[in-house]
């Protein structure tokens, strides 16, 4: 599964920096995204200079540096190892969280994403979106939100934290229609425990108590699963 999105989005990557010089690109940070991202790191000819990133959301309230930050998780796990041309972070310190919002909105907007790398959440999530807070309509492109029992808890069964008492209670996200922008999105979705949310976003209703499912309007968004997270799939020939 790892080997076979980063070949389609290595590709994709190419193709856009031969098209346009350039390539604007978002990031997920997850342990569900581990494979994706060694293989995608190990992928020869990418000119990473013309990438400018960004990543998907950040916790509120984390000590500068700490392991579960995704700053921190995207700069082991890929910028630290690749070195885009530009990486633009989430500050989940800042002191107005609502200037932070603006700057990262505007942003976003002056560098259009060509494409979006995410995951999908046991709740049905896509980045911090959790269906109490989802709107396939929103009209702010990065928010502050605060965290279902569900998300969180599922920080603790990646390993990501000890006990849910540790687990930030809020955090800063790109919304909806954000991540809808992208011209491509490639959605990497592995493990047993997603199996729920998978067969949601594919079969269930387009509506934010899965708000996945709305990538099923997206005209150029890519799914990746591996044997567990499919095993509640109804095939069709």
């Amino acid at each position: 599964m790892g080997i076979s999105a980063a070949e389609q989005v290595s590709r994709k990557i190419k193709d856009i920096i031969a098209e346009k010089g350039s390539v604007n690109m978002a990031f997920a940070a997850a342990p569900s995204q581990d494979e994706f991202l060694v293989e995608l790191c190990n992928t020869s000819e990418l000119d990473w200079s013309k990438v400018t990133a960004f990543h998907l959301d950040e916790y509120i309230g984390l000590p500068e540096g700490a392991p579960q930050s995704f700053r921190r998780f995207l700069d082991d796990n890929l910028f630290q190892k690749v070195h885009p041309g530009k990486v633009h972070y989430l500050n989940g310190n800042a002191e107005n969280l609502q200037d932070e919002c603006d700057r990262y909105s505007r942003l976003l907007k002056a560098y259009p994403l060509d494409i979006a790398c995410i995951g999908i959440g046991e709740n049905g999530h896509i980045a911090f979106n959790d269906p109490h807070v989802a709107d396939f309509q929103d009209p702010y492109w990065v928010k502050v939100v605060d965290l279902d029992e569900k998300c969180r808890q599922q920080q603790v069964n990646d390993g990501c934290f000890s006990n849910i008492r540790d687990v930030p209670l809020n955090a800063l996200t790109l919304t909806i229609p954000a991540i809808m922008s992208a011209r491509h999105i490639y959605c990497i979705v592995p493990g047993v425990t997603k199996q729920e949310a998978v067969k949601n976003t594919l079969e269930g209703p387009i509506d934010t108590a899965c708000p996945a499912s709305i990538l099923r309007k997206h005209g150029s968004a890519v799914m990746f699963l591996d044997e567990q997270s499919s095993q509640g799939l109804v095939f069709q020939d």
